[in-house]
């Protein structure tokens, strides 16, 4: 198929690190807002796209979506502590949903394309009636609705990270849209982090990555009231501990080359840019504030290559509409 060659406009709420709109950007999306509340990840997104991307550092609900009727994308993380397995699970009790807010700036946008992801804990049970009340007020705003459970590990990220992710598109391109395919090859953590956990001339790195061959538990990040730089619970730390990593803190830099290689003992910690690199971000993705500020961007970021494949496939469905009269006129 040929690209209409029509550029691909987007609107993003809680933007948080950058990891949907990074992902979307590489899928071919011109970010016209980028919508976060939190000061630090604001300004990590300025120190990255300051100059490409609309960066608004501001409360969703103070949002204006007046100004960007009729782009192709509107898209979001929005918060995931009311459907997490590792919260109180309050869903539409929590004050934190914004799903609600969602709704009335796609009312108010009319995007030809929804995007929104969450945790996986949308799809259980206890949601349904709070799954199909969503779906049932887009089909009222005349669109059709897709749902889909994702593991991330499928799309290149060295890590599990199932998220619930929701497309939906206005009539006239749902019809072309599919969710993306897996990839054939799982990237392990060992192939993912093998260069990182070397750049300080550990000599332990090449048999570390050894043992590192499968992919991650899903990173966490932990919320402004709970969590601090590390890998998470007891659980998720055992998890990561059959990875050769110790995740009771994050290190400020890779082993150094006097670390120990035994290996019973050689447990190195993982840094930011690991994490991120875990999340699927570039290595050359600069974070701002303190550790536990950026650990937490890192931790809770949506991964791009996830974003990149969904929103190559949105572009996909919409590129279809946009060639199809040209093809008519010239006897397709």
């Amino acid at each position: 198929m040929f690209g209409s060659g029509k550029s691909f406009t987007s609107v993003e709420i809680c933007a948080g690190g950058g990891g949907q709109a990074l992902g979307l950007e590489k899928a071919g999306f011109s970010h016209q807002a980028v919508v976060e509340i939190d000061p630090d990840a604001c300004n990590t997104l300025r120190l990255n796209r300051e100059g490409s991307w609309n960066i608004l550092e501001q409360n969703v609900h103070e949002f204006d979506g007046s100004a960007y009727e009729d782009v192709d994308l509107f898209a979001g993380g929005v918060p995931c502590p009311p459907f997490s397995i590792a919260g109180k699970q309050l869903g539409p009790e929590d004050e934190r949903d914004l799903f609600p807010r969602a709704l009335e700036l796609i009312q108010q946008i009319k995007p030809r394309a929804v995007m929104l992801e969450n945790v996986k804990g949308l799809g259980q049970k206890r949601f349904d009636s709070y799954r199909a009340s969503i779906i049932h007020r887009l089909n009222e705003l005349g669109y059709e609705v897709f749902w889909e459970l994702i593991q991330s590990a499928d799309f290149g990220v060295p890590q599990l990270r199932p998220r619930f992710i929701l497309v939906a598109l206005q009539p006239d391109y749902a019809p072309y849209f599919e969710f993306p395919e897996p990839l054939s090859h799982r990237v392990t953590v060992g192939e993912a982090l093998h260069d990182l956990m070397a750049e300080n001339g550990w000599p332990g790195a090449d048999l570390w990555a050894k043992r590192a061959n499968s992919v991650a538990p899903t990173l966490v990040g932990g919320s402004k009231k709970h969590g601090g730089p590390d890998v998470g619970p007891t659980r998720a730390r055992q998890a990561w501990a059959k990875l050769g990593i110790r995740g009771s803190s994050i290190a400020e830099e890779a082993p150094s080359s006097d670390f120990t290689t035994n290996a019973e003992e050689a447990m190195p910690r993982l840094t930011v840019q690991m994490g991120a690199v875990i999340q699927g971000f570039p290595r050359d993705w600069k974070w701002s504030g303190g550790k536990t500020a950026q650990w937490r961007q890192v931790g809770n970021a949506f991964p791009p290559p996830v974003a990149e494949f969904i929103g190559r496939s949105i572009k996909s469905a919409l590129e279809q509409v946009e060639t199809f009269p040209y093809q008519e006129s010239i006897g397709f």
